[in-house]
């Protein structure tokens, strides 16, 4: 490949994006950038403003200036870090959250309309062709968490959800189609009732594929949410994605109000139980039963929202 080759690639590809964009402004009444640091928010419930430099690529002097338009409309809000006072935790408020979920809507809509117009038949071989320019460009090199993204489940994702689930706990602990039909049950009750302002489904994405999973439900108990099919492939471990999705859960449940978070697990997710203990989570109590095709002992735990935060 030349010089030139790229250059042209490029101008087609600007060309592709603008398409996007026709006849509107797709982020209005923000710029690119700004959208770009809303959605890194979304997706990230603990990031802070070197964090925001650093995956954004942004000059900090550049990055405070989106910052102070961000907060001066109510859609961020800064304060020091509770472990590191010489670093600015930024999160979304509940306007924040929409206006994110809005543009991220536009964006998907968009990008949808353009992929509609392929056939079918070349959706595998672009796919491809994509992540082969990803790889090459970006040197092969080894996937970091900075290459994580936590996001909204996309269609298709529920199913994956189910059986992922059902594929990983057969191949690593055995068990029977049983989960399969109890984790179905579950993602379709969810899809079924959700309230959007208390319930929430993340996915785990990397290279453009899902590797995990989590949900936050609401619980028969008042003012209690629960956690739900937390799930990590075993490809992606090792890269602080549990520790991510679990920290959104929590960090999820406390600003929508609740008291409680719990979850179930079994004895056996010995690296699941240690997620949930650094996280605060303790374990209230245990039971012996035979499920799956296998005598388990179910343990339930429970986190204190009220308790002071660190």
């Amino acid at each position: 490949m030349t010089v030139q080759d790229f250059r042209a690639f490029n101008r087609f590809y600007t060309g592709v994006i603008g398409a996007l964009d026709y006849g509107r402004s797709l982020y209005a009444p923000y710029s690119l950038t700004e959208s770009r640091v809303l959605y890194e928010l979304a997706h990230s419930p603990r990031t802070d403003a070197a964090d925001l430099r650093a995956a954004l690529l942004l000059d900090a002097g550049y990055l405070s200036r989106v910052l102070n338009r961000l907060e001066g409309d109510g859609l961020v809000e800064r304060a020091p870090s509770r472990k590191d006072s010489r670093r600015v935790r930024v999160t979304l408020t509940a306007r924040g959250r929409e206006t994110a979920a809005l543009l991220n809507e536009r964006a998907d809509e968009s990008a949808g309309s353009l992929l509609s117009g392929v056939p079918a038949a070349n959706r595998a071989r672009l796919s491809d062709a994509l992540r082969t320019v990803r790889d090459i460009l970006a040197d092969k090199r080894r996937p970091g968490p900075e290459d994580v993204v936590l996001r909204e489940p996309y269609p298709g994702d529920l199913g994956w959800i189910v059986q992922r689930n059902a594929a990983l706990y057969t191949a690593e602990y055995g068990w029977n189609a049983d989960y399969e039909v109890l984790v179905a049950r579950i993602v379709a009750d969810h899809a079924e009732h959700r309230d959007p302002r208390r319930e929430r489904v993340w996915i785990a994405e990397l290279d453009g594929r899902p590797v995990g999973c989590v949900l936050c439900v609401r619980d028969s108990a008042p003012a209690t949410a629960r956690l739900r099919l937390l799930l990590v492939e075993p490809e992606a471990r090792g890269l602080g994605i549990g520790d991510r999705l679990v920290a959104a859960v929590v960090a999820f449940a406390r600003e929508t109000g609740h008291q409680q978070l719990v979850l179930w697990t079994n004895d056996v997710l010995g690296a699941a139980r240690r997620l949930y203990e650094r996280h605060g989570f303790v374990l209230v109590a245990e039971e012996p039963h035979h499920s799956f095709g296998k005598d388990l002992v179910g343990q339930d735990w429970r986190l204190d929202l009220t308790a002071t935060r660190e």
